[in-house]
């Protein structure tokens, strides 16, 4: 499970870090080098809804193993990328691969596991997710520094290959899978899903949560690659450290939710991402860095609370319910990679702050008007690990 989440979000979030690094080497404008963030997270979206049913039908570690091993040819590919049209059509390649283990790999824990096991897995599923993300971008912004950045994904591409290689010798075969025939009935469940205002209201809010933490953690690089900080490969990946609070805030964000209600809660942390945004725009970088911290920290809460509120609202056909979920989610997160581009160009970094901060007010409105009734409780076996 620990190699599950690693190898899917250590290749999601690779480039992250290293941006300024790609404008100059393929002599690009910055904010064009977004796109190799946003390219994954389109591939995953278009794949995420239809991930679960062919899964359901044909079965689980195959899939997780042949898409951890494949991911390994898009990696080199990108390494020898003559442009960037081309590195960005292998990160899309990439994204193509990485619900196959992600989606997969949960439904596998729904069902080879039970009662404290299940939690204990799909904890370290979520270990596995969070520090591959930050490692990610932290291995790929320190050997650029030193090496370059095609070497950088030659690394991503070793690590891909071990990871791949535990999955394969230490993941039981599936015991308890029944294959589901005819993926269609699957599919019929989704107009069931998108007429229910309160799962629409919750694919909103996860279409902004991805799209606010892609947006902040994309164009901060450039500003601190900027005068006066003028920050490197290494230590603009070193910055991703406060992804880490992660691992304390969402396994929070339940007990939370529990005892103070899911509209308080989201009414509490909303105003805390607008205060943090604030900070980034102060000069100190200790302030950029806390910031950062309370940022990341509050939209993982958002992001668990989003993700468990699907097992709420949904009425049947959860595993569809979650598929569409991820999809909205995704195209968030690309839709952040983007969008905020333009203002970059124009108003620079207090431009996309003044984004962030709508997208968040329409989030924290959307949730105080749609997520009511049900118990958080509820939601417990929802996935809650796709963001990282």
């Amino acid at each position: 499970m620990l190699a599950a989440g690693f190898v899917t979000f250590v290749n999601m979030w690779c480039t992250q870090a290293i941006l300024p690094v790609l404008a100059a080497a393929f002599h690009v404008p910055q904010a064009r080098t977004g796109l190799t963030v946003t390219a994954p997270l389109l591939a995953t979206a278009c794949m995420a809804p239809v991930i679960g049913a062919i899964s359901d039908r044909f079965g689980r570690k195959n899939f997780i193993c042949g898409a951890a091993f494949l991911l390994l040819i898009p990696a080199i590919l990108a390494a020898r990328a003559p442009n960037l049209d081309a590195f960005i059509l292998c990160r899309f390649a990439q994204g193509l691969m990485l619900p196959f283990i992600f989606t997969i790999t949960i439904a596998y824990i729904g069902e080879e596991t039970s009662g404290a096991s299940t939690a204990r897995l799909a904890g370290s599923y979520t270990s596995g997710a969070i520090f591959g993300g930050f490692s990610g971008r932290l291995i790929s912004g320190v050997v650029t520094a030193g090496y370059g950045w095609r070497l950088s994904f030659v690394v991503i591409a070793s690590l891909s290959l071990l990871m791949a290689l535990v999955i394969f010798f230490a993941l039981p075969r599936e015991r308890n899978f029944r294959p589901l025939h005819g993926i269609g009935r699957a599919l019929h469940a989704f107009p069931m899903h998108l007429t229910n205002k309160r799962l629409l209201a919750t694919y909103a809010v996860g279409f902004g949560v991805l799209f606010s933490l892609v947006s902040v953690f994309t164009f901060i690089n450039f500003r601190l690659a900027a005068p006066p900080y003028l920050l490197g490969p290494a230590a603009l990946g070193g910055i991703f450290v406060v992804y880490l609070g992660g691992v304390v805030m969402s396994p929070l964000a339940a007990r939370l939710a529990n005892r103070f209600g899911w509209r308080r809660v989201m009414g509490f942390v909303t105003p805390v991402v607008a205060l943090g945004l604030g900070l980034t725009l102060l000069a100190p970088i200790w302030s950029i860095e806390a910031g950062l911290l309370l940022i990341s920290s509050s939209i993982f809460i958002q992001q668990t609370l989003a993700t468990a509120f699907v097992g709420v609202a949904a009425r049947e056909a959860k595993s569809t319910a979650v598929g569409l979920y991820v999809t909205f989610y995704y195209i968030g997160g690309s839709a952040g990679g983007i969008i905020p581009g333009g203002v970059w160009r124009a108003e620079g970094w207090p431009g996309c702050v003044a984004i962030v901060v709508l997208v968040q007010a329409i989030m924290l409105l959307i949730a105080q008007r749609f997520w009511t009734l049900g118990s958080p409780a509820r939601a417990g076996a929802a996935p809650a690990a796709v963001s990282r």
